[in-house]
């Protein structure tokens, strides 16, 4: 479905992405509209689906998780299921994807050292064959999503 989303609910939309808590109020000041209508147009684009939620973003290593890494596993036969149904029991797991190519999953986890990775990594064998990649720093993380275009 392809909601159409004017210039105003964007101009929303990129200051809510920057600060989800920025108020009605001065949101409305930078886009041109009352506080009210700032929030009956949040209003909509949460109904829409546009909005999906909002979240609070917490340091990893601030909460006591050294490592952050990327791990894809390409399951062996018979064995996808079955880790697509314990997959969210594993409290390392920030994301998960079901992805096309070689692999058929790729996970951003964050664990506490090397030794709780291959623990992690332990638990995953079962499953199928996996491959990590320690994530060093971000270059990009959480970009917003922009109006597109038109060519």
């Amino acid at each position: 479905m392809n909601i159409k989303i004017d210039d105003l609910n964007w101009g929303i939309l990129k200051y809510l992405q920057d600060n989800a808590r920025e108020s009605f109020a001065n949101i409305g000041r930078k886009v041109g509209l009352t506080p009210p209508a700032v929030a009956e147009r949040v209003k909509k684009m949460e109904d829409m689906g546009i909005l999906e939620g909002y979240k609070a973003v917490v340091s990893h290593t601030q909460t006591g998780y050294q490592l952050r890494a990327i791990i894809t596993l390409r399951a062996f036969m018979g064995k996808l299921k079955p880790f697509l149904d314990t997959v969210g029991t594993f409290e390392e797991v920030l994301n998960c994807y079901r992805i096309t190519g070689n692999e058929n999953i790729i996970m951003e986890v964050v664990l506490k050292d090397q030794f709780h990775l291959e623990h992690f990594i332990d638990k995953l064998i079962q499953y199928g064959e996996t491959r990590t990649h320690i994530i060093l720093s971000d270059v990009v993380s959480d970009a917003p999503i922009k109006k597109r275009k038109i060519n």
